[in-house]
């Protein structure tokens, strides 16, 4: 998931659409992503757009863990916010709080889900999918088969095994099921693909990029590096030049990180799943206000707003690039 701003930057950030206390009579709405990065910004200008259309206001908040995400929720109900969209960074651990919380305000899901919790909504990608096509572009850039690396932030998240399962499955030959789980630490081993490991570095650039390093030197014959958050590409990259390994491996991506699609260009990263981060922003917004108003027309009968992930390659990445850019006012 993610381009990490300076460090000197302060890890929670407050971004209303106005300023200071909730203008009275006018609605408040807040996004609480799971991090500071590259993706969120994205989602944090969908939000502010859509509460500019509707004349509402937004609050955009990156807490530093998911103990500071339940204190930061908790100090926007005190202060009255009218809805809340959030990221679930642990939905087993998570899902109690977040019912107390949707007992009080309305309460959907954003990008990561907490399926059996009471959420109203939840609006992503059907990420098992998502991890599926990640594996043809695994299959398109190295037809031949041969050694696979995944590197992700972390796996308590739904969304992180879902796409790291969706792209072993497709690997391997087999059968999609989401609720299949294969641990880290294992080989998984197929006809043509061998995935060999999965590195976690929980969501920290210097790790992932050490991480990076570390498969190079331990696997000499690697065909494929796969990142499956948004800045693990990007890191993989600054490792193959750095190492003058540029050609000699593949690399596969997630999300729309500028260094991402700078390396498509290029030729040294493949291509990448993106899934929609302004729309998820947007719609957060859009769908509070319309259940705040009593419009319930928005909400799916199986409370899935699914936003379709698609693949960027070396023929579409401009266009995608000059798009995204004219969403963020660039």
């Amino acid at each position: 998931m993610k381009k990490l701003l300076a460090s000197t930057m302060a890890l929670t950030a407050f971004a209303f659409s106005g300023c200071g206390d909730k203008e009275e009579g006018k609605a408040s709405y807040a996004l609480v992503a799971p991090s500071v990065s590259n993706f969120w910004e994205i989602c944090k200008k969908g939000s502010e757009d859509a509460a500019k259309e509707l004349g509402v206001e937004t609050e955009f908040i990156t807490p530093q863990s998911i103990t500071d995400q339940k204190a930061k929720i908790e100090d926007l109900l005190s202060k009255g916010v009218d809805g809340i969209s959030m990221a679930v960074g642990d939905p087993e651990n998570q899902t109690g709080f977040i019912n107390e919380a949707a007992a009080r305000v309305p309460l959907i899901t954003v990008d990561t889900d907490a399926p059996d919790s009471d959420r109203q909504v939840f609006i992503g990608i059907d990420n098992y999918e998502a991890g599926w096509l990640a594996g043809d572009l695994v299959k398109e850039a190295a037809p031949d088969g041969g050694e696979v690396v995944i590197f992700i932030g972390n796996l308590s998240q739904l969304n992180s095994r879902q796409r790291r399962q969706g792209l072993i499955d497709n690997l391997v030959g087999r059968e999609k099921d989401s609720s299949r789980y294969d641990a880290p630490g294992q080989v998984v081993t197929g006809e043509k693909y061998s995935i060999l490991d999965t590195l976690l570095d929980g969501v920290d650039s210097p790790k992932a990029k050490a991480n990076a390093a570390d498969a190079l030197t331990k696997h000499g014959n690697l065909a494929v590096m796969v990142g499956l958050f948004d800045y693990n590409a990007p890191q993989i990259v600054e490792e193959l030049k750095q190492s003058n390994k540029v050609g000699l491996v593949k690399v596969v991506s997630f999300d729309e990180h500028a260094g991402t699609l700078a390396a498509i260009k290029e030729g040294i990263i493949y291509g990448t799943v993106v899934q929609n981060p302004y729309d998820y922003g947007y719609q957060s917004i859009k769908v509070l206000h319309a259940i705040k108003s009593g419009d319930t027309g928005m909400i799916p009968e199986n409370g899935i707003i699914e936003i379709p992930a698609r693949i960027i390659r070396k023929d579409n990445v401009e266009e995608f690039e000059k798009d995204l850019n004219a969403k963020l006012g660039k």
